[in-house]
């Protein structure tokens, strides 16, 4: 099957120096301060709201990851969002959800953000048997490949996976690392799944990340609230000297 010209804008957005800055026409925006090669045998599980260990960051770096999308009203938001401050963030997918949207699957490549896996249906893996859960994980991978035109393998293109609710087991832990495939938690997260006003959230993940400094911070692009508070974040993080970090698969030969 030929890639499409979104698939291939988003294997280009993977061959950007690593450190090197997102190119950005936009005098003044946010920008991207460097893109962080994630190989899951150094990094198999990052995260402290989770495990003991997270990426990387220096003081005042962060990484933004979105999950349960795509939601074609709210994460087109979230895309414009961040396309006004030329910064890339990770989108945790849910496979049914690329399934039944897969042109706001492909803008999502196409704008050089990196796709990962939020399983199928988005189960409690914790309360399922660990076959059916393995079964949903892999399907859920195979759609978002699928709709970017990849062959299924043992391995998503993209061997980043996050579980709904954070709720693993040993098995499928050890099961994932065994597969190369390193697990996200967070270091510090919205809280966006929660009743409050737009204004509510810019102030709690504002505080929180004064308080960490540094880390993943997790959003859901389906939630309304995110959405509207994306321009008044990505700003505040400009004003007040936060550098975003964009994670991105480590190449051969590279950690």
């Amino acid at each position: 099957m030929k890639a499409t010209l979104p698939v291939l804008a988003a294997l280009l957005a993977l061959l950007v120096p690593h450190g090197a800055a997102a190119n950005c026409q936009r005098p003044g925006a946010l920008g991207t301060s460097r893109v962080l090669s994630v190989d899951p045998r150094t990094y198999p599980r990052v995260g402290t709201k989770s495990f003991p260990a997270s990426l990387p960051l220096a003081d005042k770096e962060v990484v933004l990851t979105f999950d349960d999308g795509p939601s074609p009203p709210t994460t087109r938001k979230v895309l414009a969002a961040l396309a006004r401050e030329c910064v890339r963030a990770t989108f945790f997918l849910i496979g049914r959800n690329a399934a039944a949207h897969p042109g706001v699957v492909k803008a999502i490549a196409a704008a050089g953000h990196t796709i990962g896996h939020h399983s199928w249906s988005h189960p409690d893996m914790s309360k399922i048997p660990a076959d059916v859960a393995e079964r949903d994980i892999d399907r859920g991978m195979a759609a978002n490949d699928a709709v970017l035109g990849l062959s299924a393998a043992a391995a998503p293109a993209t061997p980043f996976f996050r579980f709904p609710y954070f709720s693993s087991t040993p098995r499928l832990l050890d099961a994932l690392q065994d597969r190369g495939i390193a697990v996200f938690g967070a270091d510090l997260w919205a809280s966006d799944w929660n009743d409050m006003t737009p204004e509510q959230e810019l102030n709690l993940v504002m505080e929180r990340l004064q308080n960490a400094r540094k880390g993943i911070i997790l959003f859901h692009d389906t939630k309304g609230r995110t959405a509207a508070m994306m321009p008044s974040f990505l700003r505040w993080l400009r004003e007040n000297d936060y550098r975003i970090v964009h994670i991105a698969p480590a190449r051969p030969g590279h950690a």
